[in-house]
């Protein structure tokens, strides 16, 4: 695969495994960063071979969120066409993110120690986030005098609800594991970075190993349903599903049940 300044992206089992590699930086998220997001996101939504999706990080935390050194260079100038190219500026950052939330193959994000930031903004454009015990969250951007701008603010109410989202996001404050876990923003909390690791590939095979047609149209029609309501997601599925079956997978899930062996999918 492609080598990048900010991260090493992996494939084993049709797992695409993005690992955050600027541990001496602590993964903060540079201009850089978010443009290898693209890249990489990109890269694993046209690779058929990949069907699931894990993020993980190297060295002491997930992410301490945007590096601020070289951020605060966008915003010295205060001219209107420094604000017009500052808006610019912004929405292609938040395309780093949806770029993650569109992706076609579900994404689980292994989240160890510091979570800072823009690296909410990364969990919650995520499907699935599962955290180690030493996990610490912050909607950060508050206490930095700044409205939270890549996605967590419009992402974290429908994980969460309004009442957390709303006292989070006012406060700034950290929040551990055990919190996340209780809210609902995380699924699982393991005691280690190893163990999450282990469980976060797991749980990537597991999906990786069904029907791809099938998990995609899953991942599709529940953001569907989301964006839209249960009405027109029901519609939405029945058209699906009478485009799409009976497909290849389908035939070889009844044969497998028949013959009382695994299915092997192929994504047909």
């Amino acid at each position: 695969m492609a080598k990048y300044e900010c991260f090493r992206l992996e494939k084993r089992e049709h797992v695409g495994h993005l690992i955050l590699s600027r541990p001496a930086q602590r993964n903060r998220m540079s201009l850089k960063f978010f443009e290898e997001v693209i890249e990489c996101f990109e890269a694993m939504d046209e690779d058929d071979d990949v069907r699931a999706v894990l993020i993980s990080a190297e060295g002491k935390s997930f992410t301490a969120g945007l590096d601020l050194a070289e951020a605060g260079a966008l915003i010295t100038d205060t001219s209107a066409k420094a604000r017009h190219d500052f808006k610019r500026a912004i929405m292609r950052l938040q395309e780093s993110m949806t770029v993650i939330a569109r992706c076609r193959k579900p994404v689980i994000a292994a989240i160890h120690s510091h979570c800072i930031g823009g690296g909410v903004d990364m969990a919650c454009a995520s499907d699935i986030r599962l955290a180690s015990q030493d996990a610490v969250f912050s909607i950060r951007e508050t206490r930095m005098a700044m409205v939270a701008d890549l996605g967590t603010l419009q992402r974290i109410g429908a994980i969460i609800g309004q009442g957390w989202t709303r006292e989070l996001a006012f406060t700034g404050r950290d929040f551990g594991a055990e919190q996340a876990l209780r809210i609902g923003f995380v699924t699982h909390v393991y005691p280690d970075r190893d163990t999450l690791l282990e469980e976060g590939f797991r749980m990537a095979s597991e999906i990786a190993r069904l029907s791809p047609v099938t998990v995609q149209g899953v991942k599709e029609t529940l953001n569907f349903s989301r964006d839209f309501g249960a009405a027109a997601g029901l519609e939405f599925v029945a058209q699906k599903n009478a485009a799409i079956l009976p497909s290849e997978d389908l035939m070889e899930a009844f044969q497998a049940f028949m013959e009382k062996r695994e299915p092997v999918f192929k994504g047909r």
